[in-house]
């Protein structure tokens, strides 16, 4: 008999407490059933279940050798999954959840391109800062920015890297001169981000070889849309501390200058994450590595 098939009928009648359960759902007879659990049994010379008339019940080599075989049909089924996988496209609903600004700018665009290229994908996308749970949520994907906090039973690999700097608008600079060090910017006002009341955190900016210097500079705007903050550091209200991706176009067209260029910029590390698995659905796996290609590029 096949090892694999009767492992596969010995965890069922396990599961459904019975030999006669075991064989309706599997559609074979009931000495069927008892034929492959005893074929392991003499495979293995050790009985794995005391039965009676009325009831069964594992022994305790039953119990051990019951879970290992759970593990082998998963990974059994992953092995056939992954085969189709190379021979199909990507199908059914890619539920994914990320920071609204970051999503709506760069991670949107990515996983619109990839429903284009794959008619029978559909996206289901949650744009928030709210912190999702992906299994109580019932998310495949989330993408999240800086740390990450607690990844038990989750896979987090990182897609990009995001560069903070400092700006401020051609009239600003000239009404009020340009800050040359970080130690500057206490003679400078500044456009807060804050969030449900309370300042995000304060201007992070890297050192070699030491903990990011916090800056929390004055201010009296306070914004908690990110693209809201841009628009008003381009009005001339003060100097902010953005995201790159968000500012580089009105750089480049003149309406914000970069500031303090021999400062490195501090780094955000934005990652994807999912649920640990057997096997990672074709979906979620060309998700990730479309997100891992073309993020770096937007965001460089």
């Amino acid at each position: 008999m096949d090892r694999l098939e009767s492992m596969a009928v010995f965890v069922k009648a396990v599961d459904l407490g019975s030999f006669a359960a075991a064989a309706v759902a599997l559609d074979v007879s009931g000495p069927m059933v008892g034929k492959h659990v005893r074929f392991l049994e003499e495979r293995l010379g050790v009985r794995l279940l005391n039965r009676t008339t009325r009831r069964q019940s594992l022994t305790d080599f039953g119990r051990a050798y019951y879970e290992r075989c759970r593990v082998v049909l998963v990974e059994a089924e992953a092995a056939d999954a992954l085969a189709a996988d190379q021979f199909s496209e990507p199908r059914g609903k890619l539920r994914v959840t990320m920071p609204a600004h970051f999503g709506r700018h760069c991670v949107t665009p990515v996983l619109l391109r990839l429903a284009r290229q794959y008619p029978m994908l559909e996206l289901d996308l949650s744009l928030t800062d709210r912190f999702a749970d992906l299994a109580e949520d019932g998310y495949d994907l989330a993408i999240r920015t800086g740390a990450l906090g607690d990844k038990a039973g989750v896979i987090a690999r990182r897609v990009a890297r995001q560069g903070m700097l400092v700006c401020a608008a051609p009239c600003y600079l000239q009404h009020h001169g340009e800050p040359r060090r970080i130690e500057d910017l206490a003679d400078h006002q500044a456009i807060i981000y804050r969030r449900l009341g309370q300042i995000v955190q304060p201007w992070l900016f890297a050192r070699e070889m030491q903990p990011a210097l916090e800056i929390m500079p004055a201010g009296r705007l306070r914004l908690d849309d990110l693209d809201a903050i841009a628009d008003a550091a381009a009005d001339g209200m003060g100097l902010a501390w953005l995201p790159w991706w968000l500012v580089r176009e009105r750089i480049e067209a003149g309406a914000l200058v970069a500031l303090l260029p021999d400062q490195p910029r501090y780094l955000y590390d934005c990652h994807a994450l999912w649920l640990q698995t057997p096997h990672l659905p074709l979906k979620v796996r060309l998700a990730v590595d479309a997100l891992a290609a073309a993020l770096p590029k937007l965001m460089a």
